[in-house]
């Protein structure tokens, strides 16, 4: 059928919204509640439109298109409208935005800019709330929400948790958790996906920048930095470089600039969490299971699986993840091969994920009273601290990572997209129960953006039954399938976020899927190129095994590298 938009006559297909056509056709119009790929809710009203003949403004996401239809999108009209609606949600909006931490981020500041906005028109008392700082990982400043919904939509939707929700009637509207508690108390497994989806500063995670700050300018403190498999094909796009591009090296030299002492792959660690894992799912199929095993890298993951499957909790591999296990190395190895006392190495992680504030902090990932991981900083954080050092990327010399723990396989670095866990746990369970390499190291079925993919992989006579999946809803549903007798595995890989670290919670912003497509292919391109692609290749981790851990499983091996979680009882 035929719709004019803007005097341009464009094609549009039974069932789609003015705002598809519109978009579909390069053509902008503002929202603030829509979500792609989930119902519209048209409850923001930014995306009025102007219907030619009836004169009416209709929301553009949630009016089908019909045939004949005329639409001007950018009317005085609907214009008028947009602008009347932003006057009136900064109405109740705080003064804060040369302090807020999404000052040049924020939707709405775009909107107030690109309509022009430059007075207060409504006046009046404002909704005062208290922030709520609870959380290891998030912040919430319900003072700034604009009530548009979608940290409630994705929580519930997508994630499958529904820790926050609106709560009150009216003008006494706003977004909270159970029993108006802070998300400490509530079911939030800290993932940040509601961050991603924040239009303004209301969510944010909890800033750690300032601590590192303290230790990078205390000459007493070693100061060591690992980065996640994600971040150098993510950070790029902050500094206006093509997103996808893989920074490792100039990422490396930044941190040297920074005053950092040491730097140290997570790929490494990855590469330790495959051979524990690997070993671990190898002795699960030669003693009968319990199946299937799921993967344990996820922080958000394995507290979902805490607060909702606990009857399930012996099912998740009880290896630390890579963060922590490179940690717990690096404190309790690393520290005593340099002569250095362990209270005095500052250890910081550089994480794709808002989770990983919390994990660091757990029972079990810490030596005594010493910590693995002393602090974990966002991609986002550590945007902000390279441009808070005016450091230029791009004329940045590249370096490498140090020794011993600076070199890893390719199969560390796919960690950071879903299904990378699974390939490269599957590459090294293989040669470890074959003895030989397999033969085709790439498992395309287990790559990709489906939020669930199943595969199956002959190992020797064992035909190995594997599923991947990312975003919790989509684990609820996996599941309950399991429980159900409907579906059987021998492993599951799990990832909190949709897509993987890739788009983590802690990544810098952004709701283009092709952006995220790219962050994902380079990481398989970095595989596809590298020498070394399996975990069991890797002659510094051998090095480690052979010096300290002595083999994969060993008693040393399990106390370092592997915990233990909450297993709640089952509520009947």
């Amino acid at each position: 059928m035929k719709v004019t938009i803007n005097n341009r006559v464009l094609e549009a297909s039974q069932g789609e919204t003015v705002l598809t056509v519109a978009a579909r056709a390069g053509i902008s119009i503002p929202t603030l509640c829509h979500m792609e790929g989930l119902a519209p809710t048209g409850a923001c009203r930014i995306c009025v439109v102007e219907e030619i003949g009836s004169g009416n403004l209709i929301p553009s996401c949630s009016q089908p298109a019909y045939d004949g239809m005329e639409i001007k999108t950018h009317s005085p009209k609907a214009l008028n409208a947009r602008k009347t609606i932003v006057e009136l949600l900064l109405a109740n909006h705080p003064d804060d935005c040369l302090y807020c931490i999404r000052n040049g981020c924020c939707t709405l500041q775009d909107y107030s800019e690109e309509l022009g906005v430059r007075q207060r028109k409504f006046k009046g008392d404002r909704s005062t709330y208290d922030l709520d700082v609870s959380s290891p990982s998030i912040v919430r400043d319900p003072d700034k929400c604009i009530l548009c919904g979608k940290c409630v939509r994705v929580c519930e939707e997508i994630q499958g948790v529904s820790a926050i929700d609106f709560v009150g009637r009216g003008s006494e509207t706003h977004i909270g958790c159970a029993f108006e508690e802070g998300l400490n108390v509530s079911s939030c497994v800290y993932c940040g996906q509601c961050i991603m989806v924040c239009p303004t500063g209301a969510l944010a995670e909890k800033d750690e920048t300032a601590r590192v700050l303290t230790a990078l300018r205390n000459p007493e403190i070693t100061v060591v930095v690992q980065h996640a498999p994600a971040i150098s094909v993510t950070i790029a796009e902050d500094f206006g470089i093509k997103p996808g591009t893989d920074i490792v090296e100039k990422m490396n030299g930044a941190m040297r600039r920074m005053g950092f002492d040491y730097i140290f792959p997570t790929s490494f660690g990855a590469d330790l969490t495959v051979i524990e894992e690997a070993n671990e799912l190898v002795q699960r199929v030669t003693s009968g299971g319990p199946f299937p095993l799921f993967t344990s890298c996820s922080p958000g993951w394995v507290k979902f699986m805490e607060e909702f499957y606990p009857e399930l909790m012996d099912n998740v591999s009880s290896c630390k993840s890579p963060q922590q296990m490179l940690g717990a190395v690096v404190k309790r190895i690393w520290t005593e091969d340099q002569k250095l006392d362990p209270k005095k190495v500052f250890h910081v992680s550089i994480m794709p994920c808002t989770a990983k504030k919390f994990e660091c902090d757990r029972p079990g990932m810490r030596d005594g009273s010493i910590r693995d991981v002393d602090v974990v900083l966002t991609t986002r954080e550590f945007d902000r601290m390279i441009k808070m050092f005016g450091i230029d990327l791009e004329q940045v010399d590249g370096e490498p990572a140090d020794n011993p723990y600076g070199q890893r396989s390719s199969a560390g670095k796919i960690f950071g997209a879903s299904g990378g866990v699974m390939e490269a746990a599957v590459r090294t369970a293989y040669q470890m129960i074959t003895g030989k390499e397999l033969p085709n190291l790439e498992i395309k079925t287990v790559r990709g953006f489906e939020g669930i993919k199943e595969t199956e992989v002959k190992v020797g006579d064992l035909v190995l039954k594997a599923a991947v999946v990312s975003g919790l809803g989509n684990a609820r549903k996996l599941l309950d399938s399991i429980i159900a007798g409907e579906k059987t595995y021998h492993f599951v890989e799990v990832m909190t976020c949709p897509g993987g670290c890739i788009a983590g919670g802690g990544q810098p912003f952004t709701s283009n899927p092709d952006v995220i497509r790219s962050r994902m292919m380079s990481l398989y391109s970095i595989d596809s190129a590298a020498e070394v692609r399996t975990a069991h290749s890797n002659e510094s981790l051998k090095k480690l095994y052979k010096d300290h851990l002595e083999k994969p499983g060993s008693h040393i091996a399990h106390e370092m590298l592997h915990t233990t979680y909450v297993k709640r009882e089952v509520l009947k």
